[in-house]
């Protein structure tokens, strides 16, 4: 939506996305993004040499800056460390010896053209190309080629990036749009919140707004109409609506609103050392999917009783070299120690050649499309020594405390069982070495996240310990969307029948098994779903740390008879829109 909505007693009122929720108040800073001109001229043959030398020099600069910018980042919380690295991988890839460098440095040479315009024109063909791929997830890439290539056009230019680190505190961003990279080095203590018109809600500018818990509403149409640097500016994360020079009644309202949800939050606190338990003693086990080692004081600060989904990514990206047995060890030993005697579920990687791409080089060559490709445990059976690697320093670290091992991606029984297989001579190999390890072993589980494990999932329950349901992925690989793609994100739909009915059949899967069954997706942490899951049978929650009070707070106000036939009644649908409804219905009376 981006329609102007003047509001009685307001000041100008405007609508769009709110994508990170809370309310920011305070001076506007408009940024100016006007578009760099950028000159085009002919060469000459002997200027050809010089110019490409100037073109290597911006892409060297390039790769300086994204390198400081992954550095940087790397301090953010959650998810968005790794998310931001990920983006920051598929930039720094493009500066270097791309289809992008090669054919900038292709016009250059033939069409004698100097280097900016090269860039430009270059950019353009490649946007174009993607824009007619019937790929979706390439398609969405367009913006980050597009954002490369202002990059390098402003460093041959020597054009200063404006930076956001002097701003006063309380400041709210306006601007025409915010790159990810923008928005992930944003400093909370300053910026209050941001409204941009271009972005949308499943973008990487808003997910790194949500993990900075920073208030933002984007696709704002108008915004930037007339704006002045200081105005006071309201930006409603939770509405989405952005209100300019607001007057003081609607201040005060909006103040009274900021302070109730401050309030709020202080409340959730007081829930940390209560029980998870439903009004009629069901007891509900809520743990944190943990991105960083460093987040685990933030997981049981918000009273983890574990962690559900430790993603071991993060040992992988940004480095040249493969961590080796020993690093693991002693990283995984440190959660297994911090969280005290709770369980701890450590995920093999769940990464593609494309994040090892400084190891894996020219071996399996460029995947045609990394989400389908030969990644997780697909790729940790192709290169065993990457996940007997990983198993061993599991199993040490296992010794310190309670710890599962989960595997992402599984498709098959088969793969099942060749992990098993790998695990038991990696145990026998540090037996016979006299490397202590867990007796008995770790529990392996399966991560439900591909129709065809969900499907397979009776199987699946005899071969595996324990289930956890991925539901972000199982949603996108059911109904064939990328939810990081703004022209079909809105499709994406985890309350689809399909994708109920996956979970459903995975959920009896388990429980006929009698194995332990959780949700890890993004709406486990989302107490809309909380009924639902809980009236399907689902006992065992992993979220990301904030919202285990949330929840836990839905928990003890929800009736799990009252659930359980509720659910049934959804489970009778076959419109999402009819679903949403119930469920909203059920939300609403407690």
């Amino acid at each position: 939506m981006k329609t102007d909505v003047p509001a009685a007693g307001q000041g100008r009122s405007l609508r769009g996305l709110g994508v990170s929720p809370g309310i920011a108040i305070g001076p506007a800073h408009v940024v100016e993004s006007g578009a760099i001109r950028v000159p085009e001229y002919t060469l000459t043959a002997d200027q050809v040499e010089a110019e490409a030398a100037r073109f290597a020099d911006a892409c060297g600069k390039a790769r300086r800056q994204i390198r400081k910018l992954k550095a940087k980042a790397l301090v953010l919380p959650g998810s968005a460390s790794e998310e931001i690295g990920f983006l920051l991988d598929a930039h720094l890839a493009m500066v270097t010896n791309s289809r992008l460098t090669r054919g900038v440095e292709r016009r250059i040479q033939q069409e004698l053209v100097n280097a900016e315009a090269a860039v430009q024109a270059e950019i353009a063909t490649i946007a174009q190309t993607f824009a007619s791929m019937e790929d979706s997830y390439l398609a969405g890439r367009i913006a980050d080629v597009r954002e490369v290539g202002r990059r390098l056009i402003r460093n041959l230019m020597r054009h200063e990036y404006q930076a956001f680190s002097m701003l006063n505190p309380g400041a709210v961003i306006l601007a025409e749009e915010l790159t990810p990279a923008d928005t992930a080095l944003l400093d909370p203590r300053r910026v209050a919140g941001f409204a941009t018109v271009l972005g949308g809600a499943e973008g990487h500018t808003a997910i790194m707004a949500r993990s900075l818990g920073i208030p933002a509403v984007l696709g704002v149409g108008g915004l930037l109409a007339g704006l002045k640097n200081g105005i006071t500016v309201i930006v409603d994360g939770v509405q989405g609506r952005v209100i300019i020079d607001p007057t003081p009644e609607v201040l005060e309202d909006y103040r009274q609103r900021r302070a109730e949800r401050e309030r709020e939050r202080e409340q959730l606190k007081g829930l940390r050392k209560l029980p998870a338990v439903t009004r009629d003693n069901t007891a509900v086990t809520l743990q944190a999917n943990l991105e960083l080692p460093r987040d685990l004081d933030h997981a049981l600060e918000n009273g983890a009783q574990g962690i559900g989904l430790l993603r071991t990514e993060f040992l992988f990206m940004n480095r040249d070299q493969l961590p080796d047995e020993d690093e693991q060890y002693t990283v995984l030993r440190s959660i297994v120690e911090g969280m005290g005697g709770r369980t701890v579920t450590a995920r093999t990687m769940d990464v593609g050649g494309e994040k090892l791409a400084g190891w894996m080089a020219g071996r399996y060559g460029e995947p045609a499309n990394p989400a389908l490709g030969l990644r997780a445990v697909r790729l940790g059976l192709r290169e065993p020594k990457l996940l007997e690697t990983q198993l061993a320093a599991m199993l040490r670290a296992g010794v310190h405390g309670p710890l599962r091992i989960l595997l992402p991606m599984i498709c098959s029984v088969a793969e099942v069982q060749r992990v098993r297989e790998m695990m038991g001579q990696v145990a026998r190999r540090l037996r016979r070495r006299g490397v202590p390890i867990a007796d008995p072993l770790p529990p392996v589980g399966v991560m439900v996240e591909v129709p065809g494990a969900a499907l397979s999932a009776d199987a699946l329950a005899y071969a595996a310990d324990f289930f956890s349901i991925g539901t972000n992925d199982l949603t996108q690989y059911t109904l064939a969307i990328d939810r990081g793609d703004e022209q079909v994100a809105s499709l994406y739909d985890p309350l689809h029948p399909a994708v109920l009915r996956l979970i459903q059949f995975t959920i009896e899967a388990a429980l006929r098994a009698r194995i332990p069954v959780s949700v890890c997706g993004e709406i486990a942490g989302d107490s809309r779903y909380t009924a639902l899951l809980l009236g399907l049978g689902v006992r065992d929650l992993s979220m990301v740390p904030p919202a285990i009070p949330l929840v836990k707070r839905r928990i003890r106000k929800l009736d799990l008879q009252e659930a359980t036939r509720r659910a049934r009644v959804i489970m009778d649908q076959s419109d999402s829109g009819r679903i949403a409804a119930l469920l909203d219905d059920f939300n609403a009376v407690g």
